[in-house]
C-alpha cells in the first residue's frame, strides 16, 4: 500500500525538541527525539522491556529513557542501560534514517541501509531569501491517493472553495495532462478572467491593482512517494501570464508533503512559498491564515469521502477527463510499489 524505500516528511523540526514526538508513519509506530549533537533520531515506538510506548518517556543525555521503567535506548534502536538491571542482551529494536532539512524532519520507514541522502527532493524557494514560506499540519482520516487526486484535479475549487479561490472559469478550461517518467503535470491557464477573492488579496499585498481583468493559471506537479507542488498565481491581463514580470503579478507555489499514516489516514503538511514581498511577516502569517481555511475545506470532504468508500468498498468509481492527474500519479505509485515488492522478494 505503501512506498516505504523513500523519504517522507514526519515532522516539522519545532515539533521534535525537549521530548519525544510519538508518530505513525506508512503503518510504523516510530518515536522521533533529539540525541547526541541535537541530532533528529527515529526509532520504533516500542519498549523492549515490557512493549510500552518509547514516545511516553523522555530525553536525557542524548538517549532515549522509557517512561515505564527507565530503559535507556541508543539511536541505533540498541539498550544502553537500566536502573539496577543488565540489559546489553536486550535485542535491538528497529531504527530509522532520518534527515533534517527545509524545517523539516524526513523519515525513511523502509530498510534503513537503502537510504540515500541523494535521492532527498530539491527545492528552489526553501532556505532562500527570495522566498517566504508559511504552512501547518492536518491529521485528515482519509487515504493519502484521495488527497492527491484532489490536489491533481482543482475543478473540486469551483465547489468546495467557493468564497475564496473557486470560479466557474475553472470548470470552462480544459487541463491538460502530461507524464514524464515519475512526474505527472497538469496545468489549466485562464485568461481575461476576474480575479477570485484569495488572489484579489494577494494582488494588493503586492501593490497591485484588483480591480482589473486577470490571467491566472494553476500548475500541479506529482512526484513519489506522494509530494505536489502547484505553481499558481494571477497577472494582470495581457501583461503575459505565468511568464509576466513580477511587477506585474502574484504567484507562489502550493507545497504539499502528504505523508500516510495509516490506509485511511495522513498526516498533511501544507504550506504556500511566495516569491513577492518576502520580507512581509504579517502578510506571511495572514496568507497562511487564509490559506489553512481553504485547506479545512478540503479536510472535511475528504473524511466523507473516506467514510463513504469505506461504507462501500465494491463500488467503482466513475473516471472523468478531469481525474487524469490523479489516474496517472497512482499509474506511477503502482509501478514503484512493484518495483519495490519485486525487489524485496528478488
Amino acid at each position: 500500500m505503501f512506498l516505504k524505500n523513500t523519504w517522507y516528511v514526519a515532522a516539522s523540526s519545532a515539533e521534535v525538541q525537549d521530548k519525544p514526538l510519538g508518530r505513525t508513519i506508512c503503518g510504523e509506530p516510530m518515536v522521533f527525539y533529539r540525541g547526541d549533537g541535537d541530532k533528529v533520531s527515529a526509532l520504533e515506538d516500542f519498549c523492549p522491556h515490557r512493549g510500552a510506548p518509547l514516545s511516553l518517556g523522555k530525553v536525557c543525555n542524548g538517549k532515549l529513557v522509557c517512561g515505564y521503567h527507565g530503559l535507556e535506548m541508543g539511536c541505533d534502536g540498541k539498550t544502553v542501560a537500566m536502573p539496577g538491571q543488565r540489559v546489553r542482551g536486550f535485542p535491538a529494536i528497529r531504527n530509522f534514517a532520518t534527515i533534517e532539512r527545509y524545517g523539516f524532519v524526513w523519515v525513511w520507514p523502509g530498510d534503513v541501509a537503502l537510504a540515500d541522502e541523494a535521492l532527498m527532493p530539491v527545492f528552489e524557494f526553501f532556505d532562500n531569501p527570495a522566498w517566504a514560506y508559511g504552512g501547518g499540519l492536518y491529521h485528515i482520516h482519509c487515504n493519502y491517493q484521495l488527497m492527491i487526486d484532489n490536489l491533481m484535479d482543482l475543478t473540486h475549487e469551483t465547489y468546495v472553495h467557493s468564497t475564496s479561490i473557486g470560479q466557474k472559469e475553472i470548470d470552462e478550461e480544459p487541463c491538460i495532462t502530461k507524464v514524464d517518467g515519475e512526474h505527472v503535470m497538469t496545468s489549466r491557464f485562464m485568461n481575461n478572467i476576474e480575479a477570485p477573492p484569495f488572489w484579489k488579496m494577494a494582488l494588493r499585498s503586492n501593490n497591485l491593482a484588483d480591480d482589473v481583468l486577470v490571467d491566472r493559471w494553476q500548475i500541479c506537479h506529482f512526484t513519489p512517494p506522494s509530494h505536489v507542488m502547484i505553481e499558481v498565481g494571477v497577472a494582470h491581463a495581457g501583461k503575459g501570464g505565468y511568464d509576466a514580470p513580477n511587477d506585474c503579478k502574484a504567484s507562489s507555489t502550493v507545497v504539499d508533503f502528504i505523508t500516510p499514516e495509516t490506509e485511511t489516514s495522513i498526516h498533511y503538511f501544507w504550506g504556500m512559498a511566495r516569491k513577492f514581498k518576502p520580507e512581509n511577516a504579517e502578510l506571511t502569517a495572514m496568507i497562511r491564515e487564509g490559506q489553512g481555511k481553504i485547506f479545512a475545506e478540503d479536510l472535511d470532504m475528504l473524511e466523507r469521502q473516506q467514510r463513504n468508500l469505506s461504507l462501500y468498498p465494491d463500488r467503482a468509481l466513475l473516471m472523468l477527463n478531469i481525474d487524469a492527474g490523479g489516474v496517472q500519479s497512482r499509474r506511477v505509485i503502482e509501478r514503484l510499489l512493484a518495483k519495490e515488492h519485486n525487489g524485496a522478494t528478488a
